[in-house]
């Protein structure tokens, strides 16, 4: 892992860029001696680490103590994107257009770039560990997909909030029986591209003993703030 810039912030939290071979990645920092919790935040579908919710969020939960870190999923953000995945991203677009069907389209791009991203966040997690100023446990917060499949092939994992508002493939809606960490689900009853019934389907499919289901009125974006304080509670439970 090397670290490329970094900059202290107003809160007093330390924002430090980073690259690990071919992954590019933020890393935020709480201003203390003592080793912190680390949180691995990504963005649905593999938006890119820098998109605005994300830093708000990652920013908040550093100021509270923790560490929190972002990469970029292959294909996303600041990574070359191939052919392949410029169709696929023109497909979906012209999909939700013209309200053509978009499930077949997504599980084609999402499936396989989940299989992809995991194995880059065990990486990053490993590199992350190494470091004397973050200690476990480990908690994710964000991309219900890879949220999944993050859970359950990584132990480290000691608990998980996960947004509704994005295509999960059917491998992991499979998957979802395996997860036993407390969990917490937000979702947006209004959100207009992602069917409110598949998101409470899979609520039920989880296998954790302690599950949280969060519902708020409005679309997509409209997550309010305060389910950030809550999501802080909700890991200050679980990881200190």
């Amino acid at each position: 892992m090397r670290f490329t810039s970094g900059q202290r912030l107003d809160n007093g939290v330390l924002e430090r860029e980073f690259t690990l071979g071919e992954i590019p990645g933020t890393l935020w920092m709480p201003e203390s001696a003592a080793p912190a919790p680390l949180i691995l935040m990504a963005h649905n579908n593999g938006l890119p680490k820098k998109e605005a919710r994300l830093v708000a969020r990652a920013r908040h939960f550093a100021a509270y103590g923790y560490a929190v870190a972002a990469i970029d999923a292959p294909g996303c953000g600041d990574r070359p994107r191939s052919a392949a995945d410029e169709q696929a991203r023109a497909d979906i677009r012209r999909a939700m257009r013209t309200g053509e069907p978009t499930d077949e389209i997504l599980e084609s791009f999402v499936g396989p770039l989940v299989e992809k991203a995991v194995p880059e966040w065990r990486t990053t997690l490993d590199a992350l560990l190494a470091l004397p100023e973050i200690g476990g446990p480990v908690g994710y917060s964000g991309w219900t997909a890879l949220g999944i499949r993050l859970a359950v092939a990584e132990p480290r994992i000691a608990a998980a909030g996960f947004f509704a508002g994005g295509y999960v493939p059917r491998a992991q809606r499979e998957e979802a029986r395996q997860v036993t960490v407390p969990l917490l689900l937000l979702l947006q009853w209004d959100d207009e591209g992602n069917p409110r019934q598949r998101a409470l389907d899979l609520f039920d499919a989880f296998g954790a003993k302690e599950k949280t289901l969060h519902a708020n009125m409005g679309g997509h974006t409209g997550t309010p703030w305060f389910e950030v304080e809550d999501g802080g509670r909700f890991f200050g439970r679980h990881l200190k």
